[in-house]
């Protein structure tokens, strides 16, 4: 089996993350996703995500929010002895950058590098005026 991505986050970010994802990379079946929903409390969520993780040997977790309760919970398993490699601040170059190296056979830090993908649009704009200009 594959390396496989689990995304975490309050309410469907994690899903719409990985709908919107597919739009341009296709169906991918080795990303699942736990949703956090309203009426939810941290029990719950743990309950869905110790499901949504059984039988999956190797596997990596995408969290929305550094400190929220998606995070925390996995944080706190990790804290128990659980192994398992936990990123916060998911976006979707982050999710590409998995897919690509699930297609490549390689691995990544996901925190590192994907910062470049945040850009102040403004700027690159006034760049690109400014090169025209030369």
């Amino acid at each position: 089996m594959s390396k496989q991505l689990i995304l975490v986050s309050h309410g469907q970010f994690c899903e719409g993350l990985k709908q919107s994802t597919e739009m341009i990379m296709g169906p991918q079946d080795n990303i699942h996703t736990v949703s956090l929903l309203p009426a939810e409390g941290p029990e719950e969520f743990q309950a869905k995500f110790l499901d949504t993780i059984q039988g999956l040997d190797d596997f990596v977790v995408f969290a929305d929010l550094l400190g929220g309760t998606p995070c925390n919970v996995v944080s706190k398993l990790i804290l128990e002895g659980r192994e398992i490699d936990l990123y916060a601040g998911m976006n979707m170059p982050m999710v590409i950058r998995f897919i690509n190296d699930a297609l490549l056979g390689t691995t990544s830090r996901y925190d590192e590098s994907t910062s470049e993908y945040i850009q102040y649009v403004n700027d690159v704009l006034a760049g690109m005026s400014d090169d025209e200009d030369e």
